[in-house]
């Protein structure tokens, strides 16, 4: 195409972009994810990296749909992939100037976690999944600065104990939405080779003083997941007698709990609309048994009276 005079083509008149309005920019922009944002437009000229950093972009950081969308690589565990993800979220907290409402990502730490409970005290949803080194002490900025949290997803963080859920569950009365899932512990050959072992075998083992958090400090919970977690009846009846509100539990892989536990538990569940039962078959070596103690177990923990429910 050539080019004419007064910066005119053969297509019409020439367009700079770089002197598009500060508004105009700010409304292409967000119409394009925070991944897209990255990878193209803060590098065009000065003008768009400034746009790209204005506060109305960034009341969300949302990586969940990319991680989502490829197969998990043994690389996302290594110190210098979490750093990245810190450095981004740190920017990102930079930029909203407090008006940070959501998080959700994985394998942050946390530095770029505290670093963002002092900035962004208007925090309603959390979600960290697969974060090796996100600890109690960021878990307590949270509950301390966050108050209005009512989301949470702590899944497969493994430093996080009971302690922390106490902490939120008492200064965080909005809190509607908890998720602490586990890793499938009873067979652990999906994670091999990509999560590295020495975390599959830190798979935390209080299960009841979990529940017992949950069940005295989260009264107006609505949707509760707990997959293959090791809470037995003792810490499923915390639950059902203090969420009575419970509208969707997610027990799949909670290998201690029979069929009978949860029936009983969920009598008091008057609201509850969904709920996901530890349905499946459990490998007889998981259990350690007096001799003939296997027939018990059969009956007990393999769940034979499932159909029946």
């Amino acid at each position: 195409m050539e080019n004419k005079e007064d910066g005119e083509t053969e297509s019409g008149p020439g367009q700079d972009w770089a002197e598009l309005t500060h508004e105009c920019l700010i409304n292409i922009l967000s119409r394009l994810t925070l991944e897209h944002r990255w990878l193209g437009p803060m590098f065009v000229c000065k003008s768009w990296m400034h746009a790209c950093k204005d506060p109305s972009l960034h009341s969300a950081f949302d990586l969940h749909s990319r991680f989502d969308s490829v197969l998990e690589s043994p690389r996302w565990w290594l110190p210098e992939f979490e750093r990245k993800i810190d450095s981004m979220l740190r920017s990102v907290v930079d930029w909203s100037d407090g008006s940070l409402t959501k998080i959700r990502t994985r394998h942050c730490s946390d530095r770029s976690l505290s670093y963002a409970a002092e900035r962004c005290l208007n925090l309603e949803i959390l979600s960290i999944r697969s974060c090796a080194n996100v600890t109690d002490a960021s878990m307590a900025i949270i509950a301390f600065r966050c108050s209005l949290l009512r989301e949470i997803d702590i899944s497969y963080c493994y430093e996080i104990s009971h302690e922390s859920l106490a902490l939120i569950g008492r200064n965080c009365p909005n809190l509607k939405v908890m998720k602490r899932n586990l890793m499938n512990w009873l067979d652990p050959s999906q994670h091999v080779g990509i999560v590295p072992d020495e975390y599959l075998n830190a798979c935390p083992q209080d299960g009841d003083a979990e529940a017992a958090a949950v069940g005295k400090y989260m009264p107006h919970l609505e949707h509760l997941e707990l997959r293959f977690s090791k809470l037995t009846a003792k810490g499923f009846v915390s639950i059902s007698e203090g969420c009575v509100n419970l509208e969707y539990l997610d027990l799949f892989g909670c290998a201690n709990l029979t069929s009978r536990d949860i029936g009983n538990g969920i009598t008091n569940l008057k609201n509850l609309k969904e709920v996901k039962r530890p349905n499946f078959y459990i490998p007889r070596s998981v259990f350690h048994t007096e001799r003939y103690g296997h027939w018990r177990l059969y009956d007990e923990r393999f769940q034979t009276d499932v159909f029946r429910i």
